[in-house]
């Protein structure tokens, strides 16, 4: 599908059998995108579709993009933890995350009530592409490594070895996808799908 921005405010971003649906998330707040999408535009940046959804960017850098989701709509930032945040209105998308920062909302008076600080938060971001700022990322090995993981190290002979020999980039999003869920079961429940393929000296996406 070549899916467009309109298409995606009109309709929804159909990654979903939603689309073009009451039940679809972007109808849900389809008021409070379109006052998202005017604000961000008011700030001069270019509208793109990427990952199927409203991606806006300066330069052809990404800058921030917009979300829909069940309990709230989304502004975020590329280069989140970079932003100054001095009103404390940014928060992580998860525990594992180390770029990106965002707003969430689910009334128009909430974004129509800060807009003036939106857009200080939208040049900020645009200063720091300016800049040339770049977000310093824990590499693997500066992560902690879930007790689940670990368990799962001296369960199985060679399971170790065979992690420790794939490259820093595939140990991080093992690391990153194993510790995101809240639940234990959860987190035990992946790193035991995930075992033969580490074996294997495969990636998590390989």
């Amino acid at each position: 599908m070549n899916l467009t921005a309109d298409t995606y405010f009109l309709d929804g971003c159909g990654r979903c059998p939603l689309m073009a649906t009451p039940q679809c998330k972007v109808n849900t707040w389809k008021q409070e995108l379109a006052l998202l999408r005017r604000i961000v535009l008011d700030c001069g940046l270019i509208e793109e579709v990427k990952w199927g959804v409203p991606v806006y960017t300066w330069q052809n850098r990404n800058i921030l993009l917009l979300g829909a989701f069940k309990a709230s709509c989304t502004l975020s930032f590329f280069k989140g933890v970079l932003l100054e945040d001095a009103d404390r209105i940014l928060c992580l998308p998860g525990e594992s995350t180390q770029s990106a920062k965002l707003i969430r909302f689910t009334k128009v008076s909430e974004i129509a009530r800060i807009e003036a600080l939106l857009k200080a938060y939208i040049f900020e971001a645009i200063e720091v592409e300016r800049a040339g700022l770049k977000v310093v990322l824990k590499t693997s090995s500066e992560l902690a490594v879930p007790a689940e993981l670990k368990s799962r190290f001296a369960a199985v002979p060679g399971l170790q070895a065979a992690f420790e020999a794939l490259t820093p980039g595939r140990q991080r999003a093992y690391i990153l996808y194993f510790a995101a869920p809240k639940q234990a079961k959860t987190r035990e429940a992946r790193v035991l799908k995930c075992t033969s393929q580490v074996l294997a000296g495969k990636g998590l996406t390989d």
